[in-house]
């Protein structure tokens, strides 16, 4: 499958029994990392009322290649009041074992670019376990910078410039821009 062939798009509705798959395989994955040691709450009705009502708390969205959901990613905006402008928090990114290491995360990273761009952002930010290395090599290879660790995990940012680098690296900011 070519990479053409592959698309990231916003969730709906009718996507819920996904989202909280890729939900629970993240946790595994972070217990995995040792990043995560505590249980899943969140039920298909949590996720309905959150990220699809009038003013969802949340954004997903999955990553396709031929019908198959194969990454997927959840953000939502923050606001700094120093900087008075927002910025994207990437809660989480997961490409499944199969499709990592083709380009999926990239495309997941370009997309949220470009979401956080759209919204004025001044940067993304988001934590990563510091047994996760190649996470960590991958983002660092997208321009991340780590802002903060410790003993558990590492606080990585992408700036402005970076975003709208990434962003303009994808068709959809292309499209909208």
């Amino acid at each position: 499958m070519s990479s053409s062939d592959e698309i990231v798009r916003s969730t709906t509705r009718d996507d819920v029994k996904t989202i909280l798959r890729f939900i629970k395989q993240k946790a595994e994955f972070d217990i995995s990392m040792k990043g995560f040691s505590g249980a899943i709450e969140t039920s298909e009705q949590s996720l309905l009322e959150t990220l699809f009502s009038e003013m969802p708390y949340a954004h997903a969205v999955l990553a396709e290649s031929a019908g198959t959901v194969n990454g997927f990613a959840l953000y939502y905006f923050r606001y700094s009041s120093f900087k008075g402008r927002p910025h994207l928090w990437l809660e989480d990114l997961l490409v499944t074992p199969e499709s990592r290491s083709n380009g999926i995360g990239q495309k997941l990273m370009k997309y949220l670019a470009v979401q956080a761009i759209n919204q004025n952002c001044s940067h993304m930010a988001w934590t990563v376990s510091i047994n996760n290395t190649k996470g960590i090599q991958f983002y660092e290879r997208l321009g991340a910078k780590v802002q903060e660790k410790n003993n558990k995990r590492h606080v990585l940012s992408l700036d402005e410039h970076i975003l709208i680098s990434l962003g303009r690296a994808n068709k959809l900011f292309e499209k909208e821009h």
